[in-house]
């Protein structure tokens, strides 16, 4: 049988490990609390010399004040238009007149639809966004979505022929190449091979943009909360741009 000062040393033990991993336990819990509401955040591009922020919204900011949440420290906003080859942002018109009214410059960009042939998602958008003085190029939002959710759910080279000719129908339309935003995913299967003529807007809020890939515009966080707006969508997406606005 254990003596007593053994069963003491045992208890004590246990009771240290079981105190460790308590707090342990409650550290990982805080963190993933902070980074689910906008506490803390990951990336910080104006260390790496990125200091020209922006925004990306849409109808799930709600009604937004554009004089409020220009005043926090951005220079730039992209509003979404379209989406598919038929629906426009509730909030797009609205969005786009108050916005073009403060200092920011702006640019409109166009979810898009695996299903939809790309001439009509091009017109669709061109027939929403009229173009204003410094207005951003436009961008093409490539991204999983439904039931979407791979490769294997797509026909990948009918995608990227229908995102070519949106593309060009823009690029006559605005006079400027569009901007294309994907996550790692889309971009290594879509993308990456085959557009080197667009921008990239790369989605990477859990760390760096990979160094292979040249961008244009880094969406680093989607947990930041600004001020300005009101709709069912707490968050608020950032982003930076390589260079100057």
């Amino acid at each position: 049988m254990l003596s007593h000062r053994k069963k003491n040393s045992m208890n004590k033990k246990l009771k240290a490990i079981l105190i460790a991993a308590a707090a342990l336990v409650l550290t990982c819990i805080v963190i993933y609390a902070c980074l689910c509401f906008g506490i803390i955040h990951i990336n910080h591009p104006e260390l790496k010399g990125y200091k020209v922020k922006g925004v990306d919204v849409s109808s799930y900011q709600g009604d937004i004040d554009w004089n409020v949440l220009s005043s926090q420290g951005i220079e730039f906003a992209y509003i979404k238009a379209t989406e598919g080859s038929k629906t426009v942002d509730r909030c797009f018109e609205a969005n786009w007149k108050d916005a073009s009214d403060t200092s920011l410059r702006i640019g409109a960009y166009h979810f898009f639809s695996f299903e939809s042939s790309g001439e009509n998602q091009a017109k669709l958008f061109c027939n929403t966004v009229k173009a204003v003085p410094n207005m951003l190029p436009p961008v093409i939002d490539v991204e999983f979505y439904g039931r979407f959710h791979s490769g294997d759910d797509i026909d990948v080279d009918a995608v990227k022929k229908e995102l070519r000719s949106m593309i060009d129908i823009l690029t006559d339309h605005y006079g400027v190449k569009p901007i294309i935003y994907v996550s790692s995913e889309t971009y290594e299967l879509i993308v990456k091979d085959d557009f080197a003529d667009c921008g990239i807007w790369y989605r990477s809020v859990y760390g760096p943009v990979p160094s292979d890939v040249r961008w244009t515009i880094w969406q680093y966080s989607n947990r930041y909360v600004l001020k300005g707006y009101n709709g069912s969508e707490r968050y608020i997406d950032m982003n930076v741009l390589a260079g100057e606005i």
